[in-house]
C-alpha cells in the first residue's frame, strides 16, 4: 500500500489545527528583543534567547503585536520604563502560538510586563556601575574643576534640536562673551553611543581650545533614554580630560551618562544657568576683591593721616618757632646763593674795564701824536745806541711816515 500524500495546505492546517486544540491558552515567555520595528500600526518583533556563557543563540521565534493591542501596551510600557522596546531589551511578554498556513509560525503578543524589563535594566546598570567602580572611574570626572573663566564650550547635541537652540540663546542673552562650537551626534536611537563617542574623540584632538563639554538633548522622545546607559559611553565619560555638564532632558531617574559626568543637570536651558552662573560667581569674587583693596588702601590712608595730625599736635611751640627760624634763614641762604654769582660777574666786568683803559693809555700811536717818535732795527724798537753798528738802516716812525737812515 503507497503511503498517503498530503499537499502543504493540508499539511499547514493539521498543524494549524494542532496547534490550535492543544497550546489553546496564553502564555508568559522571557525573551531578549534581537528586532524591533512598526508598520501601519503593528509592531514586528524578533525573539531570542542566548546562551548566558557563550552569548550564543540557542532559541529564535517571531513574534506580533497587532494594532489593537500595540496602540495600548506601547505607552504604557514607555511611561513605565522611561523607554521604548528596542533591540538588546529584555521583555516578559504574554502570547499565544499561531500558525497560518501561507505566512508560517509566529507569538501574538497580548500582554507586557513593564516590571520585568525594569528589573533586567537595573540590573544591567548596576553591573556597569560596578564594573566602573572596580576599575576606579566612576568618580573621575568630579576630581576635575570647573575654570573660573569657563566661557569657551564644545557642545555635543543634534544641530536641529530645539534644546541646543535653547541653550545658546540663553548663553548670548547673559551678556557674557561664551563662545561655543557645535560637534553634531545623534542623540536618540541605537546609534547614540557610537555618534557621542565620536563626537568626543573629536573635541579630545582640540582639548585644549576648550574649558568644558557640555551634552544636552533636549527636544528628543523622552522614552528614548538607553543609548545613554552603555558602558562604553560611561567609560568615555568618566575618563574624559575636560569637565562634561549632561543635560539631556529626562527627570524619571539619572542615566549612567549622568552619573558619571562632572554635573548633571536637567535640561539644557539648565546647563547653559549653570555656566552663566559660574561665571556670575566669578565677576562677584573679582568685585569683592576690588572692594576689600579699596577699603584697605582708604583705612590706611586714614590711618596715616591720623598718626600725623597725632605727631603734629605732639610738637612743642618753642620747636615750631625754631623750625620757622631755620626755614627763614634756608630761604635768605638760598637768595644769598642765588645772588653771589651775579655780584662776582659784575666786579671782574669793572677790573677788565681798568685794564682796557690802562692799556689805551699805553698804545704807540697816542705816543706819535704827542710828537714823540719810534725807531726800529729790524722791526724791534731801539733803546741803547750801544746796540747799533756802522751800516745798520734804522727806521723811524713819526706821526705822519717814515724816515729811514744808516749809521756811519
Amino acid at each position: 500500500m503507497r503511503d498517503l500524500h498530503y499537499s502543504l495546505l493540508q499539511l499547514n492546517l493539521m498543524v494549524r489545527d494542532t496547534i490550535e486544540s492543544e497550546l489553546a491558552q496564553e502564555y508568559w515567555v522571557e525573551t531578549e528583543l534581537s528586532e524591533c520595528r512598526e508598520s501601519r500600526g503593528h509592531c514586528y518583533m524578533e525573539l531570542i534567547e542566548k546562551d548566558e556563557r557563550l552569548s550564543t543563540p540557542v532559541a529564535r521565534a517571531s513574534a506580533k503585536c497587532w494594532a489593537s493591542k500595540w496602540s495600548m501596551l506601547s505607552p504604557y510600557f514607555e511611561r513605565t520604563t522611561g523607554q521604548k522596546l528596542h533591540a538588546g531589551m529584555k521583555v516578559l511578554l504574554k502570547v499565544y502560538p499561531q500558525f497560518h498556513e501561507a505566512f508560517g509560525f509566529s507569538w501574538i503578543v497580548t500582554d507586557i510586563d513593564p516590571t520585568y524589563t525594569i528589573g533586567d535594566m537595573a540590573r544591567r546598570r548596576q553591573e556597569i556601575i560596578r564594573q566602573l567602580k572596580e576599575a576606579g572611574v566612576f568618580d573621575l570626572q568630579r576630581e576635575l574643576l570647573l575654570p573660573l573663566f569657563c566661557q569657551r564650550i564644545a557642545v555635543v547635541s543634534s544641530q536641529t534640536a530645539a534644546g541646543y537652540g535653547d541653550f545658546c540663546n540663553q548663553l548670548s542673552e547673559s551678556g557674557f562673551a561664551f563662545e561655543t562650537q557645535l560637534f553634531p551626534a545623534i542623540m536618540q536611537g541605537e546609534q547614540v553611543e557610537q555618534s557621542i563617542i565620536g563626537a568626543l574623540n573629536a573635541i579630545y584632538d582640540r582639548q585644549t581650545a576648550f574649558d568644558c563639554v557640555v551634552i544636552i538633548r533636549g527636544g528628543g522622545a523622552t522614552a528614548d533614554m538607553s543609548g545613554f546607559d552603555t558602558l562604553a559611553l560611561a567609560e568615555n565619560v568618566a575618563q574624559f580630560p575636560l569637565p562634561i555638564i549632561t543635560g539631556i532632558g529626562h527627570d524619571r531617574d539619572e542615566s549612567i551618562l549622568d552619573m558619571v559626568s562632572f554635573q548633571r543637570v536637567k535640561t539644557p536651558t539648565a546647563a547653559a544657568q549653570f555656566l552663566i552662573e559660574n561665571l556670575g560667581a566669578t565677576l562677584d569674587r573679582i568685585e569683592r576683591a576690588q572692594e576689600r583693596v579699596v577699603n584697605c588702601i582708604t583705612n590706611r590712608l586714614s590711618t596715616l593721616n591720623n598718626q600725623l595730625t597725632t605727631l603734629q599736635a605732639r610738637i612743642p611751640s618753642a620747636a615750631i618757632a625754631a623750625i620757622t627760624r631755620h626755614e627763614a634763614r634756608l630761604q635768605n641762604l638760598s637768595f644769598q646763593l642765588k645772588s653771589l654769582p651775579e655780584k662776582q660777574l659784575q666786579q671782574q666786568l669793572h677790573r677788565l674795564e681798568l685794564l682796557e683803559q690802562r692799556a689805551s693809555l699805553l698804545d704807540p700811536a697816542l705816543l706819535l701824536k704827542r710828537g714823540y717818535s719810534i725807531t726800529l732795527l729790524n722791526g724791534k724798537a731801539v733803546r741803547d745806541a750801544k746796540q747799533l753798528k756802522k751800516g745798520d738802516i734804522l727806521e723811524t716812525r713819526i706821526e705822519h711816515g717814515t724816515i729811514k737812515s744808516e749809521v756811519i
